[in-house]
């Protein structure tokens, strides 16, 4: 890259750029990009460039992470408003990122008008804020935990997510935004013994390291010594002010708790108003010492840093008008006076003669055909240099072969390479090709020469929060189901003393002030309830039979359901499918033209359905991924291996709008590989279906994409090979009856954005192959989320924002007797903008007639209810506002938010709830975990919770879901497996059984405080079924937590001797007058060397008698801690054994 950016050395802007003072013109942020990046390397000074919007800086960041590698992005949001109520831990982190790259090294830092202008922690904070831990440092680690709170960081029970800490006897959890993963630092004593990174789902060490840095978790750090000062400066605005009575009552219950906030170091949004009272302030350009400043342009950040002000000024009138803000308080800095000393300001046009133009063009190439293509690339010789610069190795192999054949010399470069005259081939990463008209060097990349873009870097540096198949967290509070006792209330864990030692105990609550204690060992005899969306159960009586009669109605069911899954896949196994061709030369063609790479999960996803297609068995798999993870993507390959196998695809959609959009993508998708595709819906013409109809018999058309009337008797194909189904829940039942004929003979593929949760997966492997898109592109920005009381002014300007940039708006209402109403309302707050409405209970047609024009942007703002699909693709549509938002489960909110995000643009999500409101303790809980409801919270983990029940009663049907709820999801899930096993001939494996030897065994309050945490350590110990998995268990626990104390070790024991006791010699334990028995087999005892045993149990210190009565032998263990005892006893015998 730096070869390529030498080129440009004698350019008259670049030597502007050197000299650092004046006026460049530029045409686009490539052309910045690359004068920067230049510059950069041949200065090695920190550059800080100031674009005058968001969209603009990240544009600009993009184009110049291609060409360095020290580049920062320092972003806000647009609207102090939007600020002010809620907060974005996505910007937060990276501007903490930029704030700590400008103060360690030279880099160029991008940042807009808007983020320019934001208070952030003065710089000599900040510095004192980082921290470098060591090992073998002194540091207390209580300390430390109350150093960690002090610079922002939240409290924890679990550390999954940057910004939070957590603190378990000797170990410390903490999670630093410029790490991939969070860091585990143990202490002996005060001094730190280990610092390691480790795994935030497994929650094991990964890599082992000397020293961390910790970088703080807010950029509004403070003087806590200012603190007094600056309330008392709040009373003396405060008492300036003249407010009606309720906003004067409003007034001071805000003051009340930012005061508290300010005393108690909690960084949240409203903080923000009071840091200009403090005595220091800073802005990014504190951050770099003698930074060159680059604007682009001035005069436009001028303008509208003044339409923000404006802005501002009406807001905080509102704001003060109702007792939300003071009078008198400053926000920001004015970009004027911070960029008053700038160096450089790239301009559009030119009209002095001092100013220097960068002259470029956009590079004038398109493949149309070879012989159009060729006289392109000869006129480019012309110039004195060309570079081919493109992605992949497959590319640039092909443009070998291209220029072989037409005879035109080339020179394949590397990075370290010169660049020659005439052609150079060069493997890279570069976005958009370009003319250097004073170098005479044309850059062409494979966007031009392959229509391929190239795999940009997203701009955010966390990696999101991954999908928990097993979200099984106990609350206090939550419903649970036990196995033999039904539905009850979880009360949280008891320690209680039985027969002289402690034992913990799940404490359960019933009808009737019903209790049970269940022993945390038996924890496999209980279930988290869970069902569609949330329902609550009803709670059982102790010993009722209305639970053993609902679970055998609910087996009766599911009897019937795994007869038909075992029936419908002896059928599949019995007809000869058809076993398609593995990959040719023109399958790697057609995936290396597609733009973006495969995440890891898509690229597994090909391979398993590929696998399947080359079986000479019909396949039948289900393909779950969520909205926009490339679900299409991965359907199109396996149509395309099936048309190049002479086979006939269809694809079936739901709707009409989604069969066009399908359409639409497939048609640009296989637009040079000679595919011919027809679209069969409502809107296709007569004479049109006529054509497709003669054409589909005659196999004449290769790929069909089209809603239910694919599925009619008239629809006659030459040769179907696939049929891919997306969303087939969403079919009615006469449909799904066709459909299931189809999967005896053809290949199936079905698409879904619900995802399946793993025990549904497991209970259905060998009878439909699953296979899960979890991560999303690579290059997905994520949306922002702001949770707020509603708020009518800010309403109104997150519309106007979109609509400003060009957008379109979602408004999720979901109240139909009273929507027509509400579009009304928000006609009046934004008159000018084309509202439409939709709804479930409107004729379906109607409702697919405004989702289409919707799509084509005949209107600005749908507001909907929940009715409307998730599945279109409106990339126009990237603001999302939700009314009374604390009404819906998570899952739902999950799948709605997903519908902004579809492209390039940052997307927005407004989550509203109403003010002053009595939340329900359920509506509060939600609320609660919604604002975590981010990438980086563990609401996204709940939701894919709710989510998979939902999806498993869509996959298993209807009447399904209703006995999902009955018994709760997981009993559910355990009735169908042991249904499946038991007609398949398949023994349950066997769990090792617990014993009732008695041990002084608990988890102490000091040691692990959560009862969520406890259960989770129980689990742990008493899922291990052999010596290997307790060992893994005990080093896992010592890796979380610390040295185990003696009663967790009595634990971990009595689990290691149980694992011993499941072996085909042992009849049975027992513990009673005569100490611990354990009693032998007569196999056994009939073939055992009793002279070997008796020496055996003379070893254990007079401690052990061996007796022979009713032809078995057996062991009596009599001393106060047995367990080690027979534990050497046993250990010993099995050497013996042969």
């Amino acid at each position: 890259m730096k070869k390529i950016l030498n080129l440009l050395k004698n350019n008259p802007a670049l030597k502007m750029m050197i000299k650092g003072k004046g006026e460049i013109v530029t045409n686009e942020a490539s052309d910045e990009a690359y004068l920067i990046a230049s510059a950069f390397l041949l200065k090695k000074k920190t550059m800080i460039i100031v674009k005058e919007n968001q969209y603009q800086a990240l544009e600009l960041y993009r184009e110049l992470s291609e060409l360095l590698s020290s580049v920062c992005y320092f972003p806000s949001d647009e609207s102090l408003r939007i600020e002010s109520v809620a907060y974005s831990y996505e910007l937060v982190g990276e501007r903490l990122n930029a704030m700590a790259m400008l103060r360690k090294e030279p880099c160029v830092c991008i940042c807009h008008m808007h983020s320019l202008s934001r208070f952030i922690t003065p710089v000599t904070l900040f510095d004192q804020s980082l921290m470098t831990l060591k090992v073998g440092e002194i540091i207390d680690p209580q300390e430390l935990r109350k150093k960690l709170i002090h610079i922002g960081y939240h409290t924890s029970q679990r550390v999954d997510s940057p910004f939070y800490v957590s603190r378990r006897g000797g170990v410390i959890d903490v999670y630093s935004i410029q790490y991939e993963d969070p860091i585990r630092i143990e202490f002996f004593d005060d001094e730190i013994e280990s610092i390691s990174f480790y795994d935030k789902d497994s929650q094991r060490r990964t890599q082992s390291v000397k020293e961390v840095e910790i970088y703080p978790a807010t950029d509004m750090l403070f003087n806590k010594e200012e603190v007094e000062e600056v309330i008392k400066k709040m009373d003396e605005l405060h008492e300036k002010m003249s407010l009606q009575e309720e906003a004067e009552e409003n007034l001071e219950e805000h003051l009340f708790l930012d005061k508290e906030a300010l005393r108690s170091e909690d960084y949240n949004p409203r903080i923000y108003q009071y840091l200009s009272l403090f005595s220091e302030t800073s802005s990014i350009l504190d951050y770099a010492d003698n930074a060159e400043i680059i604007t682009a342009s001035y005069l436009n950040i001028s303008k509208s840093y003044q339409r923000y002000s404006e802005e501002n000024f009406y807001y905080f009138h509102e704001m003060q008008e109702v007792g939300e803000m003071l009078k008198g308080l400053v926000l920001t800095h004015n970009p004027s006076t911070l960029l008053k000393h700038r160096d450089i300001d790239f301009i559009a046009f030119k009209n002095k003669d001092d100013q220097v133009e960068f002259r470029t063009r956009p590079a004038q190439i398109e493949m149309i055909n070879d012989k159009v293509f060729i006289n392109q690339l000869k006129d480019y010789l012309t110039f004195d240099k060309v570079l081919i610069c493109l992605n992949e190795k497959t590319q640039v192999n092909s443009m070998l072969r291209f220029l072989e054949e037409h005879q035109l010399s080339y020179t394949v470069v590397g990075s370290e390479d010169s660049i020659y005259d005439g052609i150079n081939l060069y493997q890279g990463q570069l976005n958009r090709g370009l003319e250097f008209v004073d170098e005479r060097v044309v850059l062409l990349t494979a966007r031009e020469l392959f229509h391929v873009a190239s795999k940009k870097k997203g701009y955010v540096k966390y990696k999101d929060a991954k999908v928990l198949h097993d979200y099984n967290e106990l609350n206090i509070g939550d419903y649970v189901v036990h196995d033999t006792n039904g539905i009850g209330q979880y009360m949280g864990i008891k320690t209680l003393v039985v027969k002289g030692v402690h034992k913990d105990f799940l404490y359960i609550a019933y009808k009737g002030n019903d209790i049970l204690y269940v022993p945390v060992e038996n924890f496999k005899l209980i279930r988290k309830y869970a069902s569609r969306d949330g329902k609550i159960p009803q709670v059982h009586a102790l010993n009722s039979t209305k639970w053993q009669k609902e679970k055998a109605r609910v087996r009766a069911k599911v009897d019937g359901l795994a007869d038909d899954l075992i029936a419908l896949y002896a059928e599949r196994m019995k007809q000869p499918g058809f076993a398609f061709e593995p990959d040719s030369e023109m399958q790697i063609e057609f995936e290396n033209a597609f733009g973006y790479e495969l995440t890891p999960d898509q690229k597994k996803a090909v391979d398993e359905i590929k696998a399947d297609m080359e079986l000479a068995r019909p396949m039948d798999r289900l393909l779950c991924g969520d909205v926009g993870f490339g679900k299409t993507e991965v359907a199109l390959r396996a149509c395309f291996k099936a048309i190049l196998s002479n086979k006939q695809c269809a694809f079936l959609c739901p709707t009409t709008i989604l069969s066009s959009q399908h359409y639409r993508t497939m048609t640009k998708r296989f637009e040079n590989f000679g595919v011919r595709i027809a679209l069969l819906n409502r809107f296709t013409t007569t004479k049109q279906k006529k054509e497709i109809l003669a054409d589909l018999k005659e196999g004449k058309i290769d790929l069909l994409v089209g809603t239910h009337r694919i599925l009619s008797k008239d629809v006659q194909f030459k040769d179907l090979g696939l049929l891919c189904i997306d969303e087939e829940q969403r079919f009615g039942v006469r449909q799904k009856e066709k459909i299931k004929e189809y999967r005896k003979t053809i290949d199936v593929l079905t698409l879904t954005a619900t995802p399946i949760p793993r025990t549904l997966q497991m209970s259905l492997m060998g009878i439909r192959g699953l296979s899960q898109i979890e991560t999303p592109p690579r290059n997905r920005l994520p949306v922002q989320t702001y949770v707020s009381e509603r708020n009518v002014p800010l309403i109104k300007q997150v519309i106007e924002r979109e609509l400003a940039r060009g957008g379109q708006v979602f408004y999720l209402y979901n109240k139909t007797e009273t929507i027509e109403s509400f579009a009304s309302r928000i006609q009046q707050l934004v008159p000018n903008a084309r509202i439409a409405i939709g709804h479930g209970r409107m004729d379906k047609d109607h409702l697919e007639r405004i989702m289409e024009d919707f799509v084509n942007h005949e209107y600005d703002i749908l507001i909907c209810t929940t009715i409307v699909e998730t599945g279109i693709d409106i990339p126009n549509a990237n603001t999302i506002v939700i009314e009374d938002a604390d009404h819906f489960g998570l899952a739902q909110l999950y799948q709605i938010k997903g519908r902004v995000g579809r492209s390039s643009r940052i997307a927005y999500a407004y989550l509203f709830y109403r003010k002053n409101k009595n939340l329900t303790e359920e509506g509060a809980k939600r609320l609660k975990a919604i604002k975590e409801f981010t990438a980086l919270g563990s609401g996204y983990k709940i939701a894919m919770r709710d989510l998979s029940i939902r999806g498993s009663g869509d996959i298993l049907g209807g009447e399904q879901a209703g006995f999902i709820d009955s018994v709760g999801f997981d009993m559910y899930m355990k009735i169908l497996q042991e249904a499946i096993d038991e007609k398949q001939g398949k023994k349950e494996k066997e769990d090792v059984p617990t014993t009732n030897v008695k041990v002084d065994g608990y988890i102490p309050e000091n040691y692990v405080e959560s009862d969520m945490e406890k259960l989770e350590l129980y689990q742990r110990i008493y899922r291990a079924n052999s010596m290997k998995e307790l060992d893994e268990v005990e080093a896992a626990l010592k890796d979380l937590y610390g040295e185990l104390p003696r009663e967790i070790c009595n634990i971990v024991e009595k689990r290691r001797f149980e694992i011993l006791c499941y072996h085909p010699i042992i009849e049975n334990v027992d513990e009673g007058a005569k100490g611990l028995v354990i009693t032998f087999t007569k196999d056994y005892t009939r073939q055992a060397d009793g002279v070997h045993l008796f020496s055996l149990s003379n070893s254990l210190f007079k401690k052990a008698k061996l007796s022979f009565e009713d032809n078995q032998l057996a062991i009596a263990i009599n001393d106060p801690s047995p367990l080690p005892l027979a534990t050497k006893f046993l250990k010993d015998i099995y050497r013996t054994l042969k």
